[in-house]
């Protein structure tokens, strides 16, 4: 990333525990930050000194932990390597932006994973990168106009949630198999929840 760069972290879902946060203070301090934190009876913010700007990562408290929640914008280029890293390591979700000179590019990160990735110069648009098949314009198009988009992300939504209870009691028998194969079902439909969302 050049220093002149911007980057935008959008739409995150990354998810942790408090040993993770409290590492996460660890290692911002060992990278040189200089940083101080908050909590309330939701949020856990940990405020990051970079040059004269202020990055507040907002952690919301949620029933298994905390999810980092919010958008933010960094020019610092090692905080952005960082919070890559910090994607790509707890497998999260994130559209990342990356503004430079007069384009964008757009990543699409899935499990930590780039599933997409468009470039943005003027008023073109170009797919670098798709992982998986890649509706066509009329395709889209159609789907978007008519209820069969809508009806389709319906039943993928309640597909999840019956792949979740099931993950959920495979985890609670301890039967391993069935959680290895509803983690990779949760996957799939994530992935083209994903698609159809976006």
């Amino acid at each position: 990333m050049n220093k002149n760069d911007e980057v935008e972290y959008c739409n995150l879902e990354l998810r942790f525990d408090r040993l993770h946060i409290q590492n996460l203070i660890k290692d911002l301090i060992q990278e040189g930050y200089s940083l101080y934190w908050s909590e309330s009876d939701n949020l856990f913010i940990i405020s990051v000194r970079t040059g004269r700007k202020l990055v507040k990562l907002r952690f919301q408290r949620i029933k298994e932990g905390y999810k980092l929640v919010g958008d933010y914008m960094i020019k610092d280029a090692r905080l952005a390597e960082w919070m890559e890293k910090l994607i790509g390591d707890m497998r999260g979700h994130a559209v990342v932006k990356r503004f430079r000179d007069r384009q964008i590019l757009i990543e699409n990160i899935l499990f930590g994973e780039v599933i997409r990735l468009v470039e943005i110069s003027g008023y073109q648009q170009r797919v670098l990168y798709q992982k998986g098949p890649l509706l066509s314009d009329q395709e889209l198009t159609k789907m978007f106009y008519s209820k069969l988009g809508e009806e389709r992300i319906e039943e993928r939504k309640r597909e999840l949630d019956a792949e979740l209870d099931r993950l959920s009691d495979a985890l609670a028998r301890k039967d391993e198999i069935q959680a290895t194969v509803s983690k990779e079902k949760l996957r799939e439909l994530t992935l083209e929840l994903f698609r159809l969302e976006w």
